[in-house]
């Protein structure tokens, strides 16, 4: 392009072309007056050339010929999702889950990673990405006998690498219990309808137990009827797992949902040392009395000698305080909101969550005891724990404090691989979706911990969703005929991701 001064004083912007030393105009963008006209025109001819240069390659070479003959042999099936395996399939192999010789059971594993769907959406996902057919029915024949062969082996290899990443520090050990609850309404030796964490009062459920180490890398898990009472499941539990670990007697870790005379009896018969979470409002009056009698300020721990030889732990801490006083006031509102539009009755009158406010008055009026609600502001900031250890109160009140982990284990077998709800029926393929659940879980916490010890911002469900635009292309070559495999350009995400897994389970595995 030119810019070419007329004799009137404009400038005229030109495309130009040189041909065997000649210069010929191409074509005249137009002429202005201000340089801001001509800065516009010069801009418009840019856009021109450009148009006019894709114009002139009318003719197709020899390498363009040979690139679009290859490009006709691809078919959909040319181009696969390979995200999955290149990052989940690494990660399944580092941990060693490779060792496991069911090519079926590592496509499962993957896709709950990946896509957690039912079965038959598997069966579609595994088909459709992976190229692999597999019919639902060759899926549940599989899952069968899934849990009878597999389960010791998966806890085996778990376990493993749990010591690998702990250094071998299984001296504390975290319990605790979850409700799975499923969509068929009738039940079985199994499945059985019980008190619901989740309020699925009306959905057959199982219990299952999770033993973890310290930051939530998994040690074993067991599944329990329905309607068991979760107390009771803990020192069996124990038993099994210890025994076939070989992990002595481990500092045992609970929250106040497996607190009773019975356990802590149990607890104390077998040898355990014991951190459970305190009902601080259901000991003795005597005790109450003396914990309503002190000073509490912020910082403030004392211990009350407790039955069994146990030590009760009482801490207060104002940000505990303000946050229970927010949430029973909270509770409160819910309440009168529910009251005023009529839409609490007497069924309603119980000791779950708020409602423990309500009264009856009369035969049908239901009110909010408010003493009630004033009264219970002297346990605001309180928070207790029974033990039987020598550990100073500092050190009981933290290794409590790592019990978040397992309920984050929880949450994420819940959420990001959506373990519930449950629609297999028969006793076998439950436990089979458990055992496979359990295998993606110690999968998804390393890639966890990979992604924090690299210090990436990228968190675990971001990873999850970048691993499905990760494409493969396979083609053949036009002369030799040789087919070839390559890897889709990948964003910097993604990119950064293989180089995170890549780099970390190298490291390990060396």
């Amino acid at each position: 392009m030119r810019k070419l001064k007329n004799r009137s004083g404009s400038i005229s912007v030109q495309i130009i072309s040189k041909t065997q030393g000649k210069y010929q105009v191409v074509k005249t963008i137009g002429s202005g007056h201000t340089e801001q006209q001509v800065q516009k025109l010069w801009y418009l001819g840019r856009q021109e050339m450009e148009r006019l240069s894709a114009q002139s390659k009318i003719f197709i070479s020899e390498q363009d010929t040979l690139f679009e003959q290859a490009m006709e042999s691809l078919a959909n099936a040319s181009i696969r999702t390979v995200g999955p395996e290149l990052i989940f399939g690494r990660l399944y192999d580092h941990i060693g889950f490779n060792s496991i010789h069911q090519g079926l059971f590592r496509h499962l594993v993957i896709a709950r990673l990946a896509f957690p769907l039912s079965k038959l959406k598997t069966a579609e996902y595994l088909y459709r990405y992976q190229g692999v057919d597999l019919g639902v029915d060759a899926i549940y024949r599989f899952l069968d006998k899934l849990n009878d062969q597999l389960k010791e082996e998966v806890e085996q290899i778990a376990f493993a690498h749990t010591r690998k990443i702990l250094k071998g520090n299984l001296t504390v050990v975290f319990y605790d219990m979850t409700t799975l609850y499923f969509e068929a309404s009738d039940e079985d030796d199994l499945r059985k309808t019980g008190f619901s964490k989740d309020g699925k009062h009306q959905n057959p459920q199982i219990y299952l137990g999770l033993l973890v180490g310290l930051e939530g890398y998994a040690v074993g898990y067991d599944i329990f009827e329905g309607d068991t009472y979760e107390g009771h499941t803990l020192i069996p539990f124990l038993e099994k797992i210890t025994a076939r670990f070989e992990l002595g007697k481990p500092v045992v870790i609970a929250d106040a949902g497996l607190l009773s005379n019975d356990n802590l009896k149990a607890l104390q018969a077998e040898g355990y040392q014991y951190i459970l979470g305190a009902r601080i409002k259901n000991e003795s009056e005597q005790i109450r009395q003396r914990i309503q009698e002190q000073e509490w300020k912020d910082g403030k721990v004392i211990r009350i000698s407790r039955k069994n030889d146990a030590i009760l732990i009482v801490a207060y801490s104002q940000k505990r305080a303000r946050k229970d006083g927010h949430n029973r006031q909270r509770g409160l509102d819910r309440l009168e909101k529910q009251i005023n539009r009529g839409k609490l009755t007497k069924s309603h009158i119980n000791n779950r969550g708020y409602n423990k406010y309500l009264k009856l008055e009369g035969e049908l009026t239901v009110k909010i005891d408010y003493e009630k609600f004033r009264a219970d502001q002297v346990w605001d900031g309180l928070k207790g724990y029974i033990t039987n250890t020598k550990l100073s109160n500092l050190q009981v009140i933290e290794n409590y404090n790592n019990l978040w982990h397992i309920e984050k284990a929880f949450r994420m077998s819940k959420t990001d691989l959506r373990i519930r709800p449950i629609y297999h029926r028969l006793r076998r393929r439950i436990e089979a979706h458990i055992c496979i659940s359990f295998t993606a879980y110690c999968i998804y916490k390393e890639l966890e911990r990979i992604l924090y010890m690299d210090k990436s911002t990228l968190s675990v469900k971001k990873a999850a969703e970048l691993t499905h635009n990760i494409y493969q292309i396979t083609y053949t070559l036009p002369d030799s005929r040789h087919t070839k495999s390559k890897l889709l350009k990948m964003d910097d995400q993604q990119a950064e991701l293989c180089r995170i897994v890549q780099k970390n389970c190298w490291v390990l595995q060396s």
